[in-house]
């Protein structure tokens, strides 16, 4: 683990000297990427690992996330890697800002969009996406941004289409397509049977793999049949 070490090492160090630590805490109300929500009204639970690899890379587990517009998610994040990690929600613009001021003094964010585990710990965050767009979720510890924590989320409109549930029989990335047993469509008028359809983006398929039991909404977009919410 030598190469990770290596890395975590020369991006503290590059860093100007670290004042007292502290924790970054409060003027996250009303932010854009949305608000903080309640654990006994999420929509769904997504399970998040951080990590390290071997040759000095540092990553999340799924490396990407597509919500639906007024989603509430709960996050459950899992530090599987050796050093300690943080996850945090917002704009990559602000993750940026926040990065370079962790470069400059030891911080610690203390959000309901964040949170810091060490090493085997595991913790939750609770997150209501009420607005679409593209943001990011990232590890702003000096160095580990740099080496690979960080990835988009995307939020898409609200279609207020009816959820189908469905098992995932096949994912097929290259095409942008995956295959669903689903019951009845009711908003298109389909009945229960196996069918092909594309994504409305494609960070939903890294989401999806053979035999989950999911629940989404179909359109046509383009005369195609289109997943264009999941949960």
């Amino acid at each position: 683990m030598n190469k990770i070490l290596s890395a975590a090492l020369i991006g503290a160090l590059s860093a100007a000297p670290a004042f007292a630590g502290g924790t970054h805490g409060g003027g996250h109300g009303g932010m854009e990427v949305g608000k903080p929500g309640d654990a006994a009204h999420a929509d769904r639970e997504v399970a998040v690992t951080m990590k390290e690899t071997d040759d000095g890379e540092m990553l999340f587990e799924p490396s990407s996330f597509s919500f639906a517009k007024g989603e509430t998610v709960k996050f459950v994040i899992t530090n599987a890697g050796e050093l300690e990690h943080e996850f945090v929600l917002d704009t990559a613009e602000r993750n940026v800002h926040h990065k370079e001021l962790m470069a400059k003094m030891e911080m610690e964010h203390d959000d309901p969009n964040s949170v810091r585990l060490d090493p085997g710990a595991s913790g939750e965050v609770v997150w209501t996406f009420s607005n679409p767009g593209t943001f990011e979720f990232a590890c702003l510890i000096p160095g580990h941004y740099e080496s690979g924590m960080h990835g988009p989320v995307s939020v898409l409109e609200g279609s207020g289409g009816t959820f189908t549930a469905g098992t995932v029989k096949k994912v097929d990335p290259k095409s942008g397509k995956v295959t669903i047993i689903h019951e009845e469509l009711v908003d298109l008028d389909m009945p229960a049977m196996t069918m092909v359809f594309r994504v409305a983006d494609d960070t939903m398929l890294e989401q999806l793999k053979a035999g989950d039991a999911i629940e989404f909404v179909a359109e046509r977009v383009k005369g195609k049949l289109t997943l264009t919410a999941l949960k």
